[in-house]
């Protein structure tokens, strides 16, 4: 378990904003994991040294901000633009609380990131069942960061290696969503509707 609490604190560092302070802490959890796991994240960390932190900057918005396959927002690809997404969000936000911890004020709790945080440092049973419950869109995730050959695929397929290996009809979802996309409905729409994550202020999360 501490092996897998150690690949989601780093998975959770690298997949945020790039920034140095988070990549020294890599590197400092790094020296405690081996395997494959740490080769992942390892080739994950290097690139982005070797790019630099403007055109890391850059590359991150761009793979994240500005490209709906590879949003790390869980929901949107079980629920996507319906009302099942405000319930989907709520729950993740009771796992936090249950926990002993309050959501997070300035993310959504289903900010991949965040679940990867929470289940390294505060609850790594509540974690992993969030993360197993939504292998789906991280297949998709990984899938599409692949695609694009990003080096942010690595971080995600070492966390997919942490996760219960994916079932036959979870392979097949995954693939319906990449190819077709993720759920729509054209009114009524409650809270959370967001599709595109907004483009992040440099030097923000």
């Amino acid at each position: 378990m501490l092996h897998h609490r150690l690949v989601w604190q780093c998975a959770s560092l690298l997949l945020s904003y790039p920034d140095q302070d988070r990549l020294n802490n890599v590197d400092e959890l790094l020296v405690h994991l081996d395997g494959d796991t740490a080769d992942l994240l390892g080739r994950t960390a290097t690139a982005l040294k070797a790019s630099g932190p403007l055109q890391a900057s850059e590359d991150y918005v761009d793979t994240f901000d500005l490209q709906r396959r590879s949003t790390m927002y869980l929901t949107y690809w079980t629920a996507g633009d319906t009302r099942n997404r405000g319930s989907e969000m709520l729950a993740f936000a009771a796992a936090y609380r249950d926990a002993g911890v309050d959501p997070p004020r300035d993310e959504a709790p289903d900010y991949l990131p965040v679940v990867l945080e929470f289940a390294a440092t505060v609850d790594p049973d509540a974690g992993r069942r969030l993360l197993a419950e939504h292998r789906v869109p991280i297949d998709v995730l990984r899938q599409a960061l692949t695609e694009v050959g990003s080096p942010y695929a690595h971080v995600v397929a070492a966390v997919c290696e942490t996760l219960p290996a994916a079932t036959d009809r979870e392979v097949q979802r995954a693939r319906q969503l990449a190819q077709a996309g993720p759920p729509a409905e054209a009114v009524g729409l409650q809270p959370f509707t967001l599709t595109v994550p907004p483009r992040r202020v440099e030097g923000g999360r």
